[in-house]
């Protein structure tokens, strides 16, 4: 029997991440949206389950980065202290600590997307060192410049290059594209994420208060609530969702 002609045509079922969230493109052109109420709603609803992977997490990477410090104080100790050696020292902590900012960031992005998410997530990125330390030695000089000139474009490019190092390691983007990329998309909705910022700073602040008990569930809920933001920006790749 052949079909009707006034069969309605199949559509697909499954829509790409591109279609369900945002994607490079989208962000570029401010085309996504940014409810701060939204995000917020959608993140606390997403800490339950899980909590205590995001929280292993963090102290994990509190432990590495305590550790990498501990040595380079030992060595100052042992090797002497100098101008230079001060330098390389920082460059050193900075090397270790963006990679596992990074890999704090896209437990709350895989979060963001129900992909199952691991404690070990904030080591899984030193393969991305060398372009996230370039990034991070970027960022700052343009930020310190920007704070030099007036402060207010300081206070700009802090909040526009958030999520560079995401791109970075999500995208595999370079470091200039990665800067880009980051502060054109923000700078649509820059007073939104400024907003979006400010307040979660303050609620973890007051859940700090009561012996810091609050931030059992501030903490991950801010981490959820940053790779949604990044999500609605710039979608998620294939990877991230698996």
């Amino acid at each position: 029997m052949e079909p009707s002609i006034y069969q309605a045509p199949e559509s697909e079922v499954v829509e790409s991440s591109e279609q369900l969230y945002g994607s490079v493109e989208k962000g570029l052109a401010g085309d996504y949206d940014f409810s701060v109420s939204e995000i917020l709603s959608e993140a606390w609803g997403k800490t339950k389950g899980s909590k205590l992977t995001i929280h292993i997490g963090y102290a994990i990477a509190f432990a590495v980065y305590i550790g990498a410090i501990a040595i380079m104080v030992g060595a100052t100790f042992a090797l002497g202290d100098s101008a230079l050696f001060g330098i390389l020292t920082q460059v050193l902590i900075t090397a270790i600590g963006t990679p596992l900012m990074v890999g704090l960031f896209m437990l709350g992005l895989k979060r963001s997307v129900m992909s199952p998410i691991s404690a070990s997530e904030p080591l899984q990125y030193f393969h991305k060192t060398l372009p996230l330390l370039g990034l991070s030695i970027v960022a700052t000089v343009f930020i310190m410049v920007g704070f030099l000139l007036l402060i207010l474009p300081g206070i700009y490019l802090s909040f526009a290059y958030m999520f560079a190092g995401p791109l970075c390691a999500e995208k595999n983007m370079g470091v200039w594209d990665s800067l880009e990329t980051s502060r054109k998309a923000i700078t649509h909705r820059w007073f939104s994420f400024f907003g979006l910022f400010l307040l979660l700073g303050i609620i973890n602040l007051i859940a700090s208060i009561p012996l810091g008990l609050g931030l059992i569930w501030t903490l991950p809920m801010t981490s959820i609530a940053m790779g949604i933001a990044y999500r609605n920006m710039f979608g998620v790749e294939p990877q991230t969702q698996g």
